[in-house]
């Protein structure tokens, strides 16, 4: 805890880490590729709870064999077990099922705006339990952020009278809040073992942790059409495992301040991924929100005056 503490301080002195900042990059470039493959898989009929599970499951299976095969398969301690059950049930079992499940009331593309507005929930937990401080030009990075998504998820069109589409919306705030607080823990309590050789143990955590709920939803695995399996393919052995890997050292060695305003070009980068891959048309919300949302990283991580 101490050593995890003094990388923290000697990384906040020496501003926001370009290696974060790549790897920042690459998970919205893997995770927001995953949206249209995703949404594809669900309308060729897979369950949504089903289909979070096979994807969690072949990318820890993914990870197991390239771990084992380099030789760095490791158990893990004491001092893992924060960082492993928050990523474990919290950032993959609880932001899935949270997630595929707003999209029986939610249109896939609002579903993959909201879950991933985990600003609106770091900023008080940044406060109250990473006693982070939150420098001005972080604030404001965090209302053009916030303020891009909105124009993107477009609210006004929403019918809120509507039972579904309200219990819809609390479930994609439910996931962008265990995200969110996934992301608070493994800030907090630095593991012993690097996120790389964590992220078996993540997957099979959040795998065991899904099957459950995918039960008593019903649906079930077998027969699915070509496309199903293909996205699984896909999403297990790339963008599932590298992605969450990149998500997880982001959430290491970035502020979380920085790390959340960057994660909100996922939602941006997967639309725009779907007006190439779907045919979606591409209209000025998209461009205006994702202009606000650049803005707001560029913002964030901009280096402070020394």
């Amino acid at each position: 805890m101490v050593a995890g503490g003094a990388v923290q301080a000697a990384a906040a002195r020496q501003g926001v880490p370009a290696a974060g900042m790549v790897q920042l990059a690459s998970s919205v470039i893997l995770l927001s590729s995953a949206w249209p493959i995703t949404k594809t898989a669900l309308a060729a009929g897979a369950p949504p709870l089903w289909f979070a599970v096979g994807r969690a499951g072949f990318s820890g299976l993914i990870a197991f064999a390239v771990l084992g095969l380099l030789g760095r398969l490791r158990l893990p301690g004491r001092q893992d077990m924060p960082t492993l059950l928050a990523v474990g049930l919290l950032q993959l079992a609880g932001f899935f099922a949270f997630a595929h499940a707003a999209v029986a009331w939610v249109p896939a593309g609002r579903t993959a705006i909201l879950c991933n507005v985990t600003t609106i929930w770091i900023v008080p937990l940044s406060l109250l339990v990473l006693r982070e401080a939150i420098p001005p030009r972080r604030w404001i990075a965090a209302a053009l952020g916030v303020g891009g998504t909105v124009v993107l998820m477009g609210p006004w069109a929403i019918d809120w009278s509507v039972r579904d589409v309200l219990v819809g919306h609390v479930f994609l705030l439910a996931a962008a809040f265990c995200f969110a607080l996934a992301m608070t823990v493994v800030r907090a309590a630095p593991p012993r073992l690097s996120m790389l050789q964590l992220l078996p143990w993540c997957f099979a955590i959040g795998t065991a942790a899904l099957v459950p709920l995918a039960l008593w939803r019903g649906g079930g695995i077998g027969a699915w059409p070509a496309p199903v399996v293909w996205s699984i393919a896909y999403i297990g052995l790339l963008a599932g495992p590298v992605g969450t890997w990149c998500v997880m050292q982001v959430a290491a060695t970035l502020p979380a301040m920085v790390a959340s305003v960057g994660f909100l070009m996922t939602p941006a980068a997967g639309l725009a991924l779907s007006t190439w891959w779907l045919g979606e048309p591409l209209g000025s919300d998209l461009l205006l929100g994702s202009a606000l949302i650049l803005g707001g990283v560029g913002c964030a991580a901009w280096p402070q005056r020394k």
